[in-house]
């Protein structure tokens, strides 16, 4: 909006946000809005849609490949809006592999590196925290009619509202999750880096955190099934901190369900991490790397030519 908006606060307690803490402030506001819809719409999927009636029955959900279209789309939804909500701000890394890649890569100053993942794992916590409010009857009357396993009355179903897992055909082995999480992670700041470089087809319009959330779309659709795509620590950790603390004990923490998986809870964060400085390097080696030399030469080469062209007076 044009039109002048007063803050809420005096001036003099405000000044102390236009640095540090208020990025901070952004990016625990901006991962609290990823996680809030991101988790949510599983909820919906998982539990609100079979308790309410709206299936075949009361523990019926993902039929058919298309009905994982609806968790993918949620996702990216919630990426786009958390994006915009905090990106004014302090850029909206809402991932802690982002803010590493661009610490390691995009001269972000490595000490702001470790406030905004703290902020962002307490934002991811209190998303986490405000779907089990809303959803907890739902969640509560799906794992009681559920059958199979449970902990503390809950199931594996119900955690994967909040938290991630490995598919059963990896037989609980660590280095199919874990290089899903790298390569996953490794195109997700890759095509982030791609596009906020002004160098390169620059998205227009204030249109960049659209386009990021079709790439979330886009990992969750072709890699998703495999680990849950968590592809961010802070998207599994502070949801997976508070299902531990609500009652789901070892499926969260650390992430054993006997029989299946062990000790899981480090790979969706140390996946990403790796595959997000992967990421960035392999743009700037093949991209960024000839974006920087053609700018320094003053080439102006359009896209596709690769010598400058002569002009009818130079032949």
């Amino acid at each position: 909006m044009a039109v002048e908006i007063p803050p809420l606060l005096k001036p003099s307690r405000l000044r102390r946000r236009k640095g540090l803490w208020g990025e901070c402030l952004a990016e625990f506001l901006g991962t609290f809005v990823l996680i809030s819809f991101g988790c949510g719409v599983v909820a919906m999927a998982v539990a609100a849609l079979p308790g309410s009636g709206r299936t075949s029955g009361p523990t019926t959900f993902f039929w058919g490949a298309g009905d994982w279209l609806l968790i993918t789309w949620g996702w990216a939804f919630a990426v786009v809006f958390g994006v915009y909500v905090a990106g004014g701000v302090s850029g909206a890394h809402l991932n802690p592999a982002v803010t590493l890649a661009f610490a390691v890569r995009r001269r972000f100053a490595w000490v702001k590196v470790a406030p905004y993942v703290l902020s962002q794992v307490i934002g991811a916590f209190t998303g986490a925290a405000l779907v089990y409010a809303v959803y907890h009857d739902a969640i509560n009357t799906f794992d009681a009619a559920m059958k199979g396993p449970k902990t503390n009355g809950h199931t594996l179903a119900s955690f994967s509202i909040f938290g991630t897992f490995p598919a059963p055909y990896f037989h609980g082995g660590i280095w199919g999750p874990l290089i899903d999480q790298i390569v996953g992670t490794a195109f997700l700041v890759m095509l982030i880096v791609a596009v906020v470089d002004l160098r390169n087809t620059a998205v227009k319009a204030n249109l960049g955190p659209l386009i990021v959330g079709f790439a979330v779309a886009a990992i969750g659709m072709s890699y998703g099934a495999n680990a849950g795509y968590a592809i961010n620590p802070a998207r599994d950790l502070g949801p997976r901190l508070f299902t531990w603390a609500a009652g789901w004990g070892d499926l969260a923490m650390p992430g054993t369900l006997a029989g299946s998986f062990s000790d899981y809870f480090w790979i969706p964060i140390v996946g990403p991490l790796v595959g997000g400085v992967i990421g960035v390097l392999v743009y700037d080696l093949f991209i960024g790397d000839i974006l920087h030399m053609r700018t320094q030469v003053g080439t102006g080469l359009e896209v596709g030519v690769t010598r400058a062209q002569k002009g009818t007076d130079e032949e």
